[in-house]
This record gives structure tokens, sequence and C-alpha cells, in this order.
């Protein structure tokens, strides 16, 4: 093969049930390609798959568990032979002050669990997913995979309440180019996408008040992003193959107030 083609690609997608993941999921199948959707056994997962057919395949899992990463990625490999593209989508968002108004501290299991889920689990599946990958056959340039691992605008400008939330989302942003440079002799590329303010699920939830800050908070465009754009993102990554090390921010220019 001489590049990696999407219509030949198979994506592990973690988060895939649903918002930026579900974009890329959608984003692959459409282009021919073939996605295994790693997500919570209450998601849409089965669902998803229901939809998009044979192309798919929904392995329930929590991220946070170490035997069952290792089992999910294990059943992708068996299920569809290999493994050319990584997106780590899952993640929460935390939210807490320091000190609270009334003196409560943030709570540290609090703090501790979206360091654990954002950038621990992303990790973990990382590693196993790259032990797949560096078993491909590799392309003329000696690619055999690319991992996009999903950051956030708040690894930059993190709002009050994301103490936790923005140190798991920096050290997505810190750790991609040693990952890069880890996995090159793999012929492994790694990227960040660090999106905006992007209309998730968690977004459509907040009042139209809120929508409306955050929408006219945009440089350009005035809107809010979708799942679209960021899979979007992913494919470019995917097809330029000179992108590596690199953090791609996708947020309208917007650069987030305090609060």
């Amino acid at each position: 093969m001489s590049r990696m083609r999407l219509e030949h690609t198979v994506g592990v997608v973690t988060g895939g049930a649903s918002g930026i993941g579900e974009g890329v999921v959608r984003m692959l199948v459409a282009g021919g390609g073939r996605a295994a959707i790693l997500d919570l056994p209450g998601s849409r997962g089965a669902e998803l798959v229901v939809e998009l057919g044979d192309a798919a395949a929904f392995f329930p899992l929590d991220v946070t568990d170490p035997a069952q990463v290792e089992s999910a990625v294990s059943a992708v490999a068996q299920r569809f032979g290999r493994i050319d593209l990584l997106v780590n989508s899952a993640g929460i968002s935390p939210a807490a002050r320091v000190v609270a108004r009334d003196g409560t501290l943030f709570p540290l299991d609090l703090f501790r669990r979206g360091i654990e889920v954002n950038l621990v689990a992303a990790f973990d599946v990382l590693r196993n997913v790259a032990g797949v990958m560096a078993r491909n056959e590799p392309t003329v340039e000696g690619e055999r995979g690319l991992v996009v691992n999903i950051g956030s605008i708040a690894a930059f400008e993190g709002q009050v309440g994301q103490a936790s939330y923005s140190a798991s989302k920096g050290g997505i942003v810190a750790m991609t180019l040693p990952l890069a440079r880890d996995l090159a002799t793999h012929g492994i590329r790694v990227m960040a996408v660090c999106p905006g303010t992007i209309d998730t699920p968690m977004v459509q939830q907040a009042s139209q008040e809120i929508r409306d800050y955050l929408t006219d908070a945009n440089v350009f465009p005035k809107r809010l992003g979708s799942a679209d754009d960021i899979a979007s993102v992913v494919r470019t990554c995917l097809e330029t193959t000179y992108l590596n090390g690199e953090v791609i921010r996708v947020d309208a220019a917007v650069r987030m107030a305090p609060r």
C-alpha cells in the first residue's frame, strides 16, 4: 500500500457512541473504512452498529479498567484483522472550584477521576493499540498507524472550575511529541486535536443563554463547532502523512475567558 487511505482504514474510536467519537465513526464508515466503537455498556454503541451495518462493531468497556481495555483491543484485532487508526475521544469534564464559596475543597477523588479517564485511560488504550499497529505491514513510507488524541482548548485556557479537566487535557497535549518520537521506530504517527466549543450532547443540554454566549465568543465563524468539524480534521491527519507530533486547535479562533 502506498499510503493509508480512508477506504482501507480500520479505526478504533473510544467514546465512539456519541459526540465527537460518533462523528469520527460515521466519517470512517461513510468513507469506506471500518470502525470499532469502544464505549460504556450503557451507551448507544449497539444502536449505532444496527444503523451503520457490518462496517462497524461495538466493544463495550470501561476505559479505566486495564483488563477490559486489553480484552477489547484484542477483540478488535481479531474481528478486523488489523488496526490502522486510534482516536481517543472518551472523556469526562469534572468541575469544581479549588475552594468553593462555602469553603468546601475540590474533592480529590473527583480530580483524580478526571485524570484517570481523560489521560491515563487514553494512554492505556494507546499502548495496547500501538502493540497491534506495530505488527501491520508498512506502507512504502514505512507507516503502520496513526493515533489522534482528542484534547481541548481547556489545555491552554482552562476556565474556573476546570483544574482537573485542564490538567488531563494538558497532559494529552504535552505527551504528543514524546509519543510521536517514541513510536516513530514502529512507523506510527501521533497527533492531538483540541476542539473548541463543540455542539455535543453536553452543550445541547445547556440553556439557550449559555449556548448564545459560547457562540458569540467565537471569532469566526459565529457558530458552535460540530462533530463533523473534528472528524474532518481527523481525516486530514490520516491522509496527510507529513503531519506528526503536532497539536491542532479547531476552535473558530476563540480564546476562553476565565469564566
